[in-house]
């Protein structure tokens, strides 16, 4: 059980900042994900807690004990890599019992043996002890990996993507025994995705990182309906989020998707954007807040074009052009519709996030207190 603090965390690797100026706390007992694109310094922090790296500037503490100097070895913690590291010449069985028979953790046999055979229960890899890391699959192996992790009571737990390579119906079982599992080990864990599924479902609290940079820390609620910028807002969620400018015509009238007739947004947005003098405004739509008919149903429905449609299993994701403007839907997965077929949408205005179009930064959207249970 273990608190962690970063401190002004900079790593660089010859010209290329990895780490740029990094804080964050993770709480004892928290499950904290590490969220965001391939080459954004997931790894390299957990790396830098582990002491694996070591960081050009600032401090890892752990407890309250800065252990920057402390070899990783006598960190007490325990990680899960993404391309597994197995020892090759070893069983799964010995693998997944390996620290357990480390000096500095050392357990009697029985111990041993009863610890392999539960995790190795859990992961469903039980049936496989005997075989080598080269005689299983590439599942097989990460769930190998995942138990090695996971057979002993580190003060702290780091996940580099442990179930990327698993099958979608392995995966989805395993988001569900991670955090059953957490709570049963009642330890910290930092967590690596760049599934946002997967941050959102496991998630205590979520950094979202890019490109070296904590864009937001927040709970899965904070950062989906309220993102800090347009980034987040595009890389939380399946479809996209649909982001455009939108024309100010007074404080509470915009026009926008080239249409004649105006829209109202709300009085409590259009306050704070009167109140931080916002000058050019853009949108963001998820694909579940525009509606969308093949009859005009009202004045309120646009007239557009099926551009594309896409069924992917529960739901079909809907693209629909807009005077050259692509909005995505979501659709149920019986959805008929051709392409180029004429068809008609409803912007619901009240669920409309806003953004600065100078910095595309966020700036409010209506109940935003209420929808984050805020009083």
């Amino acid at each position: 059980m273990a608190k962690i603090e970063l401190y002004n965390i900079t790593k660089k690797f010859g010209n290329i900042t990895a780490l740029d100026n990094i804080n964050f706390e993770v709480q004892d007992k928290e499950f904290f994900v590490l969220f965001g694109p391939a080459g954004a310094g997931k790894t390299t922090i957990l790396k830098t807690i582990a002491g694996i790296e070591f960081p050009d500037k600032g401090e890892v503490r752990i407890n309250d004990k800065n252990v920057n100097m402390v070899e990783p070895a006598k960190r007490d913690i325990s990680m899960v890599f993404e391309n597994y590291a197995l020892y090759p010449h070893l069983t799964v069985y010995d693998n997944i019992a390996s620290p357990m028979r480390s000096p500095l953790h050392k357990q009697d046999e029985e111990t041993v043996k009863k610890e392999v055979h539960r995790v190795a229960s859990m992961m469903k890899i039980d049936h496989l002890l005997d075989r080598l890391p080269s005689q299983v699959s590439n599942g097989q192996r990460q769930r190998t990996a995942l138990g090695r992790c996971l057979v002993r009571d580190p003060n702290v737990f780091l996940m580099d993507e442990p179930i990327a390579h698993l099958d979608a119906k392995l995966r989805h079982f395993m988001r569900a025994e991670l955090k059953e599992m957490q709570s049963e080990f009642d330890t910290t864990t930092i967590y690596v995705t760049h599934d946002y599924m997967e941050a959102l479902s496991l998630g205590d609290r979520i950094a979202i990182i890019n490109e070296g940079k904590i864009l937001q820390i927040g709970t899965g609620d904070e950062v989906y309906l309220t993102p800090a910028n347009e980034f987040v807002a595009k890389f939380m969620g399946e479809p996209e989020i649909n982001i455009f400018d939108i024309e100010l015509e007074d404080e509470t009238q915009v026009k926008m998707l080239g249409q004649e007739r105006s829209y109202t947004i709300e009085e409590d947005v259009a306050e704070v954007i009167k109140e931080g003098e916002h000058k050019n405004i853009r949108i963001g739509l998820r694909g579940n807040d525009i509606a969308f008919s093949f009859n005009k149903e009202n004045e309120e429905y646009i007239k557009g074009q099926v551009y594309s449609v896409e069924p992917i299993g529960n739901k079909t994701i809907l693209v629909v052009d807009v005077n050259g403007q692509l909005l995505r839907l979501i659709a149920p997965n019986d959805l008929q519709a051709n392409i180029d077929d004429e068809i008609f949408v409803r912007i619901k205005m009240k669920k409309a996030m806003f953004f600065d179009g100078d910095d595309y930064k966020y700036i409010y959207r209506h109940n935003q207190n209420e929808l984050l249970g805020v009083e």
